[in-house]
């Protein structure tokens, strides 16, 4: 367990943090669930079978194999973390991420991860020391980390800086992008810390969102059927561990897909869009720059596309 180091604890303010931790991510979870069946169904609804069982997740311990057969090998210890995150081993995930950044310490989202996984570890401090010098990290190399900040946002407020916590998650609401599917719990949390500590966050929040533009419609999302009532439903009915672990495979099996499809811009569209939903945004970028490579003809749609998600 990492060492951990007392907070402050507000009277108020701590208890509705600890519920807040994680919010964007479980948000984000259950939408790119909902992504993912839509990468994977025909034009005509039906899911392809085909394709998904081609590409069966390797169970716990063949992950392990594998990731400790190349030390550094940044997206297998990755892929190791998201399992022991989706089965509760969040130690485990911990030094899982932790050798990730070994191989690829540049990854602004994989510190990001270990920090979160940190937390999660933490069963007596709720923002360790050593999780925060993984956020710092992570907003060292991407400013805009927004799984970062929340948690970083989150420590201000464990801390008594309820004002400072709001205004942090207000900027983070500023910078969403349209549909943003955490948009609706960043908002509750805001909200929340707001009432208990008696701060005005109405006339923030619509400052915030007021000039922003409605919700694109993308040119892959009429080519490519929505999830179905069921679909939704079993991804809601999922624990967040388990919606996020459905989700990386998910995003996952697309990327592979498109290794053999690269033609296929509609999916490739699909997979920036799931890696910004993720909160994945180099991925997403270089999504981008994979598809034009494969698809030079199609460049100026994919790069409109990518402006609408706000990927470059």
């Amino acid at each position: 367990m990492d060492k951990t180091e007392s907070a402050p604890e507000p009277a108020n303010g701590q208890a509705a943090s600890r519920l807040g931790l994680g919010i964007l991510l479980s948000a984000a979870v259950l939408a790119i669930g909902a992504v993912g069946y839509r990468a994977w169904d025909t034009g005509a609804g039906e899911p392809q079978a085909e394709a998904v069982d081609s590409s069966q997740p390797l169970t716990i311990a063949e992950l392990e194999a594998r990731a400790k057969a190349s030390p550094l090998d940044s997206a297998a210890w990755e892929e190791l973390g998201f399992a022991y995150y989706a089965d509760g081993q969040f130690e485990q995930a911990a030094r899982a991420y932790r050798q990730a950044v070994e191989g690829d310490p540049e990854s602004a989202e994989l510190w990001a991860a270990l920090g979160e996984a940190r937390v999660l570890a933490s069963k007596d401090d709720p923002m360790p020391p050593l999780a925060v010098s993984a956020f710092k990290k992570a907003v060292q190399l991407d400013p805009k980390q927004q799984r970062a900040r929340y948690y970083l946002a989150a420590r201000r407020d464990l801390s008594g800086d309820h004002e400072g916590a709001i205004a942090e998650w207000v900027a983070i609401l500023a910078e969403a992008p349209p549909g943003a599917v955490y948009e609706e719990n960043l908002l509750r949390t805001i909200r929340q810390i707001g009432k208990i500590n008696n701060i005005e966050v109405e006339s923030r929040i619509a400052a915030a969102t007021k000039n922003r533009p409605d919700v694109p419609q993308l040119t892959a999302g009429e080519a490519i059927p929505g999830p179905t009532r069921q679909q939704i439903d079993a991804a809601r009915a999922m624990a967040p561990g388990e919606q996020q672990d459905m989700a990386e495979g998910m995003v996952a099996r697309l990327e592979e897909r498109l290794k053999s499809e690269p033609a296929n811009v509609d999916g490739w569209v699909m997979l920036m869009r799931s890696r910004v939903t993720l909160g994945q945004q180099d991925r997403a970028s270089k999504a981008l720059k994979d598809a034009i490579a494969a698809n030079p003809q199609a460049a100026d749609r994919l790069r409109q596309e990518a402006r609408v998600l706000g990927v470059s």
